[in-house]
């Protein structure tokens, strides 16, 4: 488990910690975690706030710690500390919070599931669509269902065969032979159902 805190981000951290109780530390959390409204966060942590299975990642100047339930969706997280023009941000990017990252070797139905949910949902989302991994056939179709504004839109076929089935075969190699759309597209005002 590993959080990657820029040097900036740890400079930060080191000011504000200094200026806090002697032992204090920062914690990494999640709330809401693996939902739509999972929101990513840092805090002090003093020392007797630390719980017994926290986890402790040690920096060069501080700790921070992680609560049980936040690690996996913190997998990958990046916190970084940048001044411009408008002033000073603290970032955190936590690619797994709304969802939980899924192992390598996971069964071929959650692996398809998490790579629609964590990278092709966020792209049909920005046109009010999405798609739903119904099954994967014996024959190594993974059937989707699309819906919001991707029913009866006029790309769903260049979005099926040459983005998602182009990927999927890409990632998952032999395992998917193709992407096939179960959805019945209808033409017209009714494209959000």
């Amino acid at each position: 488990m590993n959080i990657n805190i820029s040097e900036t981000a740890q400079e930060h951290f080191v000011k504000l910690l200094s200026q806090q109780a002697e032992g204090t530390s920062i914690r990494v959390f999640v709330v809401n975690p693996g939902t739509a409204s999972a929101e990513c966060g840092v805090s002090y942590c003093p020392a007797d706030a630390v719980e017994a299975d926290d986890i402790e990642l040690k920096y060069e100047h501080f700790s921070a710690y992680i609560d049980a339930d936040s690690k996996l969706f913190l997998e990958d997280a990046e916190i970084d500390f940048t001044t411009d023009q408008m002033g000073s941000q603290l970032t955190l990017k936590a690619p797994n919070a709304k969802l939980r990252k899924v192992a390598d070797d996971a069964p071929l139905f959650e692996r398809v599931d998490y790579f629609l949910k964590a990278e092709v949902n966020p792209q049909l989302a920005g046109h009010g669509g999405e798609c739903t991994l119904m099954e994967i056939t014996e024959d190594g179709y993974a059937i989707l269902q699309f819906g919001g504004g991707c029913n009866g839109c006029a790309q769903i076929d260049v979005t099926v065969k040459d983005g998602i089935e182009k990927q999927l075969i890409d990632m998952m190699g032999d395992e998917i032979k193709g992407v096939r759309d179960m959805t019945e597209h209808q033409r017209g005002e009714h494209s959000y159902y």
